[in-house]
């Protein structure tokens, strides 16, 4: 437990200061895997069969081991007891049914990591926004990691008046015009927090009622994926030219967030590409990197498509690297995203949103 905290204490230091150069984020990351290895016996095992062990450490974050996303379906990769589980987000049961857990001792550090990155991301011009949320409520899922995520920023950055609009598998669209009309009443500028399909389900619903519905100015739309699904896939640029034509937004209003149930931390758009739909980069905090791979684990040149490789000092509890299934390259210091490995699981969060399309309340 020293280790731990000893641990922890270094990575808020650096998530407080927003700020880790390369040598900084290699020595973390080094101690970070030994602390894994030692703690974590199927990481452990992992790493040992990769020829690392706390003892033999990666003399570059590319050599890490990274365990793949689907991992936590068929093992607890955590570095702690049980017992001492503080909050666990359930991983996407997909196709299969099978969904796995990704376990917190402690939710300091995951707190910590998305309210920084909101704040610069989402919140950059200051603005006092009310939350206007159509992702999982988490007093209905609190094993969702996106309700999780935003029920923290409406309770540390909200203005005590954030709204759930899902009621199950439901789109409570009455409930959020209304929210959206007391907004505009009490002049207050909100933030809609969306998965792609629960948003296609509002624009379908506003559309069919012959209704616009402007948001109140300094408005902005959180994005948060899921644009396949088994039966209709979405298209990116069509989706944020209505979204920004029926809430009258600017398009740079609308920001896409890219994170993963495995993860502790996320990607938005560089503020600097939101004046345009496609292709916009997606980058991460100091604490996060990512890493394109090719098929034999190497790392290509800037701009050659590959998987996409998360190292993530936050994952303090579980595992530090994980392999995913996306796609994408370096582009501008940042990733771009291209999409889901041919044959790979659909995610959970645009699956469980696709219902809505048949279910609007």
């Amino acid at each position: 437990m020293n280790d731990a905290a000893a641990l922890d204490t270094r990575i808020l230091a650096a998530i407080e200061a927003y700020a880790l150069d390369d040598a900084a984020f290699l020595a973390l990351a080094q101690d970070l895997f030994a602390y894994q290895a030692a703690h974590n016996a199927p990481y452990a095992a992992f790493a040992r069969a990769a020829g690392f062990g706390p003892d033999h450490r990666p003399s570059r974050i590319e050599e890490i081991p990274a365990v793949p996303a689907a991992a936590f379906k068929e093992a607890r990769l955590a570095a702690f007891a049980p017992e001492h589980t503080a909050v666990w987000f359930e991983t996407s049961g997909t196709t299969r049914g099978s969904g796995g857990r990704h376990e917190l001792s402690t939710t300091a550090l995951y707190d910590a990591a998305l309210l920084a990155s909101f704040d610069r991301m989402m919140l950059a011009d200051g603005t006092a926004l009310r939350y206007c949320n159509l992702v999982p409520d988490p007093r209905l899922r609190p094993h969702s990691s996106l309700g999780y995520m935003m029920g923290v920023v409406a309770r540390e950055r909200g203005d005590g008046r954030d709204g759930w609009y899902l009621r199950g598998d439901e789109l409570d669209v009455d409930g959020f015009v209304q929210a959206i009309s007391r907004a505009r009443s009490d002049g207050v500028a909100v933030c809609v927090a969306t998965t792609a399909f629960a948003l296609v389900a509002l624009l379908d619903a506003l559309h069919e009622r012959g209704t616009a519905l402007p948001l109140p100015a300094g408005s902005r739309v959180m994005e948060t994926g899921g644009f396949k699904g088994r039966s209709r896939t979405v298209e990116r640029t069509t989706l944020y030219r209505q979204t920004a034509a029926l809430f009258d937004l600017p398009i740079d209003s609308i920001v896409a967030e890219y994170g993963m149930t495995e993860l502790s931390s996320q990607y938005y758009d560089a503020p600097a590409g939101r004046a345009h739909i496609e292709p916009r980069v997606k980058v991460a905090p100091p604490w996060l990197r990512p890493i394109v791979v090719d098929a034999g684990g190497r790392r290509p040149a800037e701009g050659v498509i590959g998987a996409i490789r998360h190292i993530d000092l936050a994952n303090r509890g579980s595992v530090i690297a994980i392999d995913t299934e996306d796609l994408g390259a370096h582009v501008d210091g940042g990733i771009v995203l291209l999409g889901r490995d041919h044959g790979a699981e659909l995610r959970g969060c645009s699956l469980d949103a696709e219902t809505l399309l048949a279910r609007r309340g």
